[in-house]
């Protein structure tokens, strides 16, 4: 029991007591499009999801995180087994909305992708980690995208854009931070370009360029671009303390589409205000600079990386998202961290937050070598 009290004295509160006030905040605005919807089950599950979730944020927190440093194999096997589950939606998966990327195990539905993403950062952290003297040599860089890339391609095949461009980004800037020069790092950004080139003109599907077409254009403000527009005023409207919580009329009628998911940033800017949103992005902010601190005071290299990934991929998310919900980026469906329905997305953060106290835990207060 002393060791438990000790445990929990040293642990980062800040990101725990952020965490589960941006958890609550996206229940609310569940709740409130619940009682538009007249249906209550997502609201329902994602209560379980996130009491789960949090169940294993705090078990984790008392692992070893070295255990994920000293067993490559084991990352290696479940990365094997995540990139066939990705496979295996192909076949398997029902489709929904287009896309082929849930597989449905009676009222639940399982996003492989969700807890693909962590064993990446694990698997980058690891590899990066040992090869960070000769980060910069053209193998390295090559054999860790390619751990990228495959994945990549079955997510595309679903076909899930938004996705695909989470991963990559994540391994850009994990190879950032790893310390890939300028000039390698530019080279890859111009393949990137030509393949999203290419991309365009041989393997998107329609849609994907009716959104992308729209988003450039501004037109079809009742076709392509509704959900946009719809977006843009629920945001407005909200003005500087919102229309009140279960008011929110964009929301309640049912004009704000996907407002559970892709669209939950403008349902609480509806309801709360600028207000609510600002407290919104001071939560997200102080867990990412939380975490940013704990990789700058890791001294190892495995710790460091883990950390700055998984801050990245936060990062991400949330700027994808908010631009989604602004007008500024097109809309490639991607969730707000820890705010948008969805059991795999909210369990594999909470995974990640974790084993990142496990790591201000064991490397913070403990003074042999790691």
């Amino acid at each position: 029991m002393r060791n438990i009290a000790l445990h929990f004295r040293r642990f980062d509160w800040p990101i725990l007591i952020c965490t589960v006030l941006l958890i609550s905040i996206g229940l609310l605005s569940l709740y409130s499009s619940s009682i538009g919807k007249g249906d209550f089950l997502n609201f329902q599950k994602q209560v379980i999801f996130a009491s789960i979730g949090l169940l294993l944020m705090l078990s984790i927190s008392f692992m070893d995180w070295r255990v994920l440093k000293n067993e490559p194999h084991l990352i290696f096997i479940l990365y094997i087994i995540g990139c066939l589950s990705l496979l295996g939606l192909l076949f398997f998966a029902p489709e929904i909305r287009a896309v082929k990327g849930w597989y449905k195990v009676g009222p639940i539905s399982i996003n492989p992708i969700e807890f693909l993403k962590i064993i990446l950062i694990i698997l980058l952290a690891k590899y990066f980690s040992m090869r960070h003297i000769e980060v910069y040599r053209i193998r390295h860089i090559l054999f860790s995208g390619l751990y990228i890339a495959i994945p990549s391609v079955f997510i595309f095949l679903q076909p899930d854009l938004g996705q695909v461009v989470i991963l990559i980004a994540m391994w850009l800037a994990m190879l950032l931070v790893s310390g890939v020069k300028i000039r390698f790092f530019l080279l890859l950004i111009l393949c990137l370009v030509l393949i999203s080139i290419i991309s365009w003109s041989f393997f998107l599907q329609d849609y994907q360029k009716e959104r992308i077409s729209s988003f450039i254009t501004f037109d079809e403000p009742l076709g392509a671009n509704w959900s946009k527009v719809q977006a843009k005023i629920a945001i407005g409207s909200g003005g500087l303390f919102g229309q009140g919580f279960l008011h929110g009329s964009q929301t309640q009628y049912g004009f704000l589409p996907e407002s559970q998911t892709d669209f939950i940033f403008s349902a609480i800017a509806e309801e709360f205000g600028l207000v609510g949103i600002s407290v919104l992005l001071i939560l997200f902010f102080v867990i990412l600079w939380r975490i940013i601190k704990i990789a700058l005071n890791s001294e190892t290299n495995f710790p460091r990386l883990f950390c700055s990934g998984m801050a990245l991929l936060l990062f991400s998310q949330i700027f994808i998202h908010i631009g989604m919900n602004l007008g500024i980026l097109p809309i490639i469906g991607i969730p707000l961290p820890l705010v948008s329905y969805g059991g795999s997305s909210l369990i594999v953060n909470l995974i990640g937050l974790g084993i990142i106290q496990s790591i201000r835990y064991r490397i913070l207060f403990h003074s042999f070598d790691y």
